[in-house]
């Protein structure tokens, strides 16, 4: 019976180190290569329209707008922020449900590898694809994926389709304003148009630029330089 046991959990971390290490390997590659497709990708119910674009030939406006709006301490924190993690627990606490606390490399990691949901077991491996993500790819690199892969409308991703479908221009010409109201789009793309907002989704624009002009527009120029 032992020798049964040993031989199981033998087996279990001779597949699990294999993964992890095929994993960290697809980590160390897509740090240089754009990612072809993602898991959401791949998950969607419509076609994919998607176009990546450097994040050194885009506005510094468009990665200030996301981070204002969706992790403004996305500097400060390595990949997840225990604070937010702490206030979404207490408010599930209080039966308003598992919410909030994703930092942009955890979103990163789950548009990439993961599946939509709000479960304890999703959340677990996101954040430690999180930790991974800042080791292996670091700041910079963390934003420009993000910006080219997330969700901004039915099988739209990324900033520059995004900007082609609801601008008619590339995501390059995008004004601060622009690249706000593409900002308030998450996280629910699929139900929300940049050019036709709700009042509350207005207001929602005309926060996340005044927290751009509070962060101020070298807030991210050491992480981008």
């Amino acid at each position: 019976m032992a020798d049964r046991k040993r031989g199981f959990f033998g087996w279990t971390w001779f597949v699990m180190w294999r993964l992890l290490l095929l994993l960290t390997l697809l980590l160390l590659l897509l740090r240089f290569v754009p990612p072809p497709t993602t898991s959401f990708m791949l998950q969607s119910p419509y076609p994919v329209t998607q176009n990546w674009v450097s994040i050194d030939k885009l506005p510094s406006q468009i990665a200030l707008a996301m981070v204002a709006s969706e992790d403004q301490r996305f500097p400060e924190h390595f990949g997840v922020d225990f604070t937010a993690i702490s206030k979404a627990l207490n408010q599930s606490d209080d039966g308003e449900g598992l919410r909030g606390a994703s930092t942009i490399t955890q979103q990163t990691a789950k548009n990439l590898l993961l599946w939509p949901g709000r479960s304890f077991i999703r959340k677990g491996l996101e954040a430690g694809l999180a930790l991974s993500l800042e080791v292996i790819w670091g700041k910079k690199r963390i934003l420009e994926v993000y910006v080219n892969v997330a969700e901004f409308g039915k099988g739209i991703y990324g900033v520059e389709a995004a900007s082609q479908h609801y601008f008619h221009k590339s995501a390059r010409n995008l004004s601060s304003n622009e690249a706000a109201r593409l900002a308030v789009l998450l996280p629910s793309p699929r139900k929300r148009d940049p050019n036709n907002l709700t009042p509350y989704l207005r207001q929602r624009v005309v926060w996340v630029e005044r927290q751009m002009k509070q962060l101020g527009a070298g807030y991210l120029r050491p992480i981008l330089n």
